[in-house]
């Protein structure tokens, strides 16, 4: 394992993810969920998490070296792990908003391909 890759790039995937994540719920789509009491601190630290996870796969796993391999990877990623959590997430929902699902796993489908990309650029750059 290339822990070097590992760590930088899932550094750098967290701080995309935050700031991905910044842009689309809270600015371009805020009414997407309730608003409440938001914890930055878990919010990073989930973000730093969710990079870590993607760095591993990305980096130890299947050795993605380029923006655009990490791109359709992260996309497709991203669908199936957007899709599992908002099935979760409104499981005890009566009547739960589909559009905000579907919405939401566009978002998701879009930032993991992003992050992807940059998982790919940032290992093949440190190759």
């Amino acid at each position: 394992m290339n822990t070097k890759n590992f760590l930088v790039s899932g550094i750098v995937a967290g701080i995309v993810d935050f700031l991905l994540g910044w842009l689309f719920y809270g600015m371009l789509f805020p009414d997407l969920y309730p608003k409440g009491e938001d914890n930055i601190l878990f919010i990073a630290l989930g973000c730093l998490a969710f990079g870590f996870l993607l760095a591993y796969i990305f980096t130890v796993v299947a050795s993605i070296i380029s923006a655009k391999e990490g791109l359709k990877v992260g996309a497709v990623f991203g669908l199936l792990y957007s899709i599992s959590m908002n099935f979760f997430m409104n499981s005890a929902i009566m009547e739960p908003n589909y559009q905000n699902m579907a919405t939401d796993v566009v978002i998701g489908v879009v930032m993991t391909a992003i992050m992807g990309a940059v998982i790919g650029l940032v290992n093949g750059k440190m190759k």
